[in-house]
């Protein structure tokens, strides 16, 4: 595989009144979201953290000469598979097939479910997961190539369930634009859920989609507190530019809802009401909600993170976590079955749905159009019988 050029940006200065940890990262991992790089499951060498006396000099942000640290750079090495639709058979989503136009996500979300699939590439799913990424820049024309197959059946596509197709990297690439841009000349239905406010740059394709009730966007606001949102999805847009995704993309005419999610019990879990509440006054018409999920990997990191920003509020978050997984930090049948079985849960759940009633988001959407779908010509390599 070609491996692109590395990306870099500026790191993250903390401010003054952030919360202090000794023992916790250096200037060189500021600006994202885990706080190591603990080898994956599969690898047999382990990392692990040792002091070599630069401890001082790190925290102060540079070395012993003076120099300044270098931030973390992203990578981006390009993969070429041979299919770009995923398919699935798990009950616990309500799709079964999906896109994701990249692996790893520069978004750095600490609490991210995807994380342990960075382990099947021999990578972390610590600080790799959100700065070795995989793009596919080929993801255009294999859409096409699959979309033109004679035996294809088209459902609905869902585009953002596993990383974020509007991360950043998205800007330099231009491929979540281009397997849009193929949905619309097929009048193929697709979902989006995004935490980027790059979202909005594709409205001149979304809308017309919209128009023929073939597209429906979702954007994931978890918290308004701006310094929780830094440090606990360190490179997704800042939540009020999130919320300007709504507006502009309801004033646009294409359908869009909020994604409470996760709610971290004893962290973000008070503010969803009033996030669905503002999310509403700019043109919402419906949302979901999560409760946080610790899979492999993320439990480990997630706490890392906790004893780092939220110390004084660890225990009692992680004990709201194991009561809803059996006791244990994760246990799909447990968070992910349809009966929620705990006390703490169910009231998240009861306080979602009074004000989904209220805000009116519990009316029914209509099913994306399937039936205009078509195969244009060009792709086919038919041509329309009066064409010259």
């Amino acid at each position: 595989m070609a491996r692109a050029a590395p990306l870099s940006f500026r790191p993250h200065r903390p401010s003054e009144d952030a919360p202090k940890n000794p023992g916790g990262p250096s200037p060189r991992e500021t600006g994202r979201g885990a706080r190591s790089n603990e080898s994956g499951r599969y690898e047999n060498e382990k990392r692990e953290v040792a002091d070599d006396g630069w401890r001082d000099a790190e925290e102060a942000g540079r070395f012993n000469d003076g120099e300044e640290l270098p931030p973390l750079r992203t990578e981006v090495t390009l993969e070429t598979p041979r299919r770009i639709i995923t398919y699935n058979k798990s009950p616990y989503v309500g799709f079964d097939r999906s896109i994701n136009p990249y692996r790893g996500c520069e978004h750095g979300c600490i609490y991210c479910f995807a994380r342990p699939s960075h382990a099947y590439m021999g990578l972390s799913p610590g600080l790799d997961f959100e700065t070795r990424l995989f793009a596919k820049p080929s993801a255009q024309k294999l859409l096409e190539k699959e979309l033109a197959d004679p035996r294809y059946k088209p459902r609905v596509v869902a585009m953002g369930t596993n990383t974020d197709p509007y991360q950043p990297v998205e800007r330099r690439f231009q491929i979540m634009r281009g397997v849009l841009s193929v949905f619309s000349r097929f009048n193929h239905p697709v979902t989006v859920l995004t935490k980027g406010h790059l979202i909005t740059r594709d409205v001149d394709i979304l809308a017309p989609m919209a128009a023929k009730n073939l597209t429906r966007a979702m954007i994931s606001i978890t918290t308004e507190d701006r310094k929780l949102a830094r440090s606990m999805e360190p490179r997704a847009s800042a939540p009020g530019r999130r919320f300007d995704a709504v507006k502009t993309l309801a004033d646009a005419g294409v359908p869009v809802g909020i994604m409470t999610g996760p709610m971290i019990p004893g962290l973000n879990d008070s503010e969803m009401e009033a996030i669905m509440e503002r999310a509403a006054d700019l043109g919402a018409t419906f949302s979901a909600h999560t409760i946080l999920r610790l899979p492999l990997e993320v439990s480990p990191l997630f706490q890392e993170w906790l004893e780092t920003f939220a110390p004084n509020r660890a225990a009692r978050i992680l004990r709201h976590i194991r009561e809803m997984n059996g006791g244990r930090d994760y246990d799909p049948h447990w968070s992910r079955g349809r009966e929620i079985s705990t006390p703490y849960a169910r009231l998240i759940d009861q306080r979602n749905a009074v004000a989904r009633a209220r805000l009116g988001f519990d009316r029914e959407n209509a099913p994306l159009d399937l039936s205009q779908f078509r195969v244009p010509s060009q792709a086919s390599g038919q041509y329309d019988l009066f064409e010259a």
